[in-house]
């Protein structure tokens, strides 16, 4: 059956046991890997724990708790992640291995407006809420569930519990902006919001682009570019707002759309492609009309939100069927990262498509660092290591840090580079990875950025909160369990 994860933790894990659902794809059936090393971690924060002086679980919120999971994952993966067993019975040897002021962009974050009247005075906004509330179903209010979504959860669990020091606040697509969670005005207000506490940059905002919706919506992007002041669309190709899902490749709905683009002056479109399962069109996720749009547009970035994966599990939209779960497959092969992949290969003049982790480095960083290992090294090897952008997607699933901490610590294996020839994992790749490309695309001077962050206002908040954290481990969404049949599963955008 389907459950939220937040219900079933007793003890929050530092890194996952499951896979969780951001509502976007149906999540899968726990592997034989994930249970091993859920029965690794236990054992080893019972004993490490103790020494220690903390309950278990104080134990795993903490650094050590995290090494003791990567540990915990390298026992069941192979030698995955950089992690010492000292670091598991001593917070400070944890604390040492910390990387000093490095430039965290993470360019997919979420969170909800709860100001509007909406969710109390309409049926449909009622509906909203009470989907929303999965995501933190805290003592069983709407209200409250609401409020731990909200913008003042976004600024504590992004910019407070991780060392994150840029973000990209992002949307869902409606047809109508007041049916909307976050509708571009509000990305927008929390953008200026964050930038104004902190008396620096630290938001970006995303607007949001819906071409199947027609020509009056050539009108709605001079207005989010000109009085928003936006930085990069975030469309969703298998969004059926109009008629019909739509493509980026579509010479007739979607080219229009890219030539006002250009003549207004934006040169990234973040596309969400992959995880089709939901409210989704499924053929209108996959990544096969990003070919020729690429082609034909190379003055665009057009960043591909997940990556493109489709993720492990699931039912096919309107066939009822389990799709297969890919993590018994080659690990070469990921599901539709791999046709990106052979598009690039086949077309090395194209140089204007880009990789975005968000869901897909969390899902597979923690179910099989392997299979994340491969995803890495064949993305370095075809498209450069400055063409993947970090996201994270959070606050959906809660902080960051987790899988900050996951991509400093990832570790090519020998067995990999000598069999596969991909690179090592090096600290210039994991820089440009975690921030460095987005800083490049988006027009930020990461050096003078980093600068001005060391002495702004949310710095000094930072730092004053951290002498009394309360982060939490916790991880939202559905996951499966295996103690009764499955149910109908709320899903979305």
């Amino acid at each position: 059956m389907w459950t939220r994860e937040c219900d079933l933790d007793a003890e929050p894990l530092p890194i996952p046991s499951r896979i969780a659902s951001n509502e976007e794809f149906i999540p899968p059936e726990q592997t034989p890997q994930q249970k091993e090393y859920e029965a690794r971690l236990t054992t080893i924060a019972e004993d490490a724990s103790k020494k220690q002086g903390l309950s278990r679980r104080d134990f795993l919120r903490t650094g050590s708790g995290l090494a003791a999971a990567m540990l915990a994952l390298n026992q069941v993966f192979g030698n995955c992640y950089d992690v010492r067993a000292d670091e598991v019975g001593n917070q400070d040897a944890f604390r040492e291995r910390w990387p000093k002021e490095q430039f965290v962009f993470d360019v997919q974050t979420h969170h909800v407006d709860v100001t509007r009247r909406w969710y109390d005075e309409t049926e449909e906004g009622r509906r909203v809420a009470a989907f929303l509330r999965l995501f933190r179903p805290l003592a069983g209010n709407v209200q409250r569930s609401m409020e731990a979504l909200n913008r003042a959860h976004y600024v504590k669990e992004v910019f407070g519990d991780s060392d994150t020091v840029m973000a990209i606040i992002s949307g869902v697509p409606t047809r109508e902006w007041n049916r909307n969670p976050l509708p571009p005005d509000q990305m927008a207000a929390t953008r200026d919001y964050v930038n104004g506490l902190a008396n620096s940059t630290r938001v970006l905002s995303h607007g949001l682009l819906r071409p199947n919706l027609g020509k009056n919506e050539l009108e709605e992007m001079e207005r989010q570019v000109k009085n928003l002041r936006i930085s990069a669309w975030k469309c969703y190709t298998g969004a059926e707002l109009g008629e019909t899902a739509w493509f980026l490749d579509d010479e007739k709905i979607a080219y229009p759309f890219w030539e006002r683009t250009q003549k207004l002056g934006i040169r990234n479109v973040c596309v969400h492609k992959g995880l089709p399962l939901g409210l989704f069109n499924e053929k209108a996720c996959t990544p096969n009309d990003v070919e020729r749009a690429a082609r034909d547009f190379p003055n665009i970035n057009f960043i591909i939100y997940h990556s493109g994966y489709r993720g492990t599990g699931g039912v096919a939209r309107g066939t009822g069927d389990r799709v297969n779960d890919p993590e018994n497959k080659d690990p070469q092969e990921i599901p539709w990262i791999s046709e990106i992949l052979r598009i690039l290969r086949r077309n090395p003049k194209i140089t204007n498509v880009y990789f975005e982790l968000g869901s897909t480095f969390q899902q597979l960083s923690a179910s099989n660092p392997v299979r994340c290992l491969h995803m890495l090294g064949q993305m370095i090897q075809v498209a450069g290591s400055d063409h993947i952008l970090w996201g994270t997607d959070s606050i959906w699933g809660g902080s960051p840090q987790s899988q900050i901490t996951r991509m400093r610590r990832l570790v090519m294996t020998d067995e990999l580079m000598e069999r596969y020839k991909y690179p090592r994992l090096t600290d210039e790749i994991k820089n440009r990875i975690l921030g460095l490309n987005a800083a490049r695309l988006f027009g930020i001077d990461a050096t003078a950025q980093r600068h001005a962050i060391q002495s702004d206002r949310l710095t000094q908040l930072r730092e004053q909160y951290q002498r009394d954290p309360f982060p939490s481990n916790r991880q939202f969404g559905w996951v499966w369990t295996e103690d009764g049949n499955e149910p109908t599963v709320p899903v979305g955008g």
